[in-house]
């Protein structure tokens, strides 16, 4: 829980968890089997079907791999053994009891989900679920373990109420004059204008998507330094997993899924 294995990792090691031609080819076959619903979610929400699938693909290896801890006792030892975040998972066990009050098709005693008691093959926690799932079918339940009109719609209301900005970029390679000093920004808000990274001595490699507001990243990548600028959707990918590197990689997956290529 303190030091999830993929998160200590570098970006050379951390990206091939994730992109990679097994998830990549297994993104594209799921995207073809549920092509109908996925695109007609994005056409409403403005989020694109590769980057749902994605988030599935990071996730869950496309539901396959959801979790095998019982999420009330994953919350509950959580909630009273794990001084460093007990408010938090308190507050998501209160929320779970809330959930399948309003959910009664979920079996408390029978769900299961990730050690830190997330759930389904998005991963959506108790609080996440009650405030920002959908019922993508109109069949009266919000069903985000296995049924996936559920799932698609509610990845993508989720990308929706925290921002984001239809057809928009996501992020841009960037360049680092030599001589520039390092630039580590506090979070990943897209604050900084772009006439401000470049006095800084970065800015968008020719050809790269831009935008109003970004924020600088860096990382560690397999051929040396990467410098990216993220942008207002790279920070809503950011309010899934507020790592950088997660982020990165469900774009790059997404980018992979629909046949663009990545670095």
């Amino acid at each position: 829980m303190s030091r999830p294995a993929e998160a200590v990792r570098p970006w050379r090691d951390y990206r091939p968890i994730f992109v990679n031609q097994a998830r990549i080819d297994g993104g594209r076959e799921f995207l073809a089997a549920n092509r109908e619903a996925l695109e007609r979610v994005a056409a409403a929400t403005g989020v694109p079907a590769e980057y749902i699938v994605a988030i599935i693909g990071v996730e869950t290896s496309y539901g396959r791999v959801t979790g095998n801890h019982r999420v009330l006792d994953a919350l509950y030892t959580l909630a009273f053994g794990f001084p460093k975040r007990a408010p938090f998972f308190a507050g998501e066990l209160a929320q779970l009891f809330a959930l399948v009050e309003e959910e009664p098709q979920l079996d408390i005693t029978q769900l299961k989900g990730s050690y830190a008691g997330a759930m389904g093959m998005g991963q959506f926690m108790p609080s996440s679920y009650r405030l920002w799932a959908r019922d993508g079918d109109g069949d009266g339940r919000r069903d985000l373990l296995t049924h996936r009109p559920d799932v698609f719609a509610s990845i993508a209301n989720y990308f929706v109420v925290h921002g984001w900005e239809r057809g928009a970029p996501v992020v841009a390679r960037a360049s680092r004059d030599e001589g520039a000093e390092d630039f580590r920004p506090d979070n990943l808000e897209p604050v900084h204008p772009l006439w401000s990274l470049a006095e800084r001595g970065y800015r968008p490699l020719p050809g790269e998507p831009v935008a109003e507001g970004a924020t600088l990243l860096s990382f560690d990548g397999a051929d040396g330094p990467e410098y990216w600028l993220g942008y207002r959707n790279f920070y809503v990918i950011s309010r899934y997993n507020r790592s950088p590197m997660y982020s990165l990689a469900v774009h790059q997956l997404a980018q992979a899924i629909a046949g663009r290529d990545t670095p």
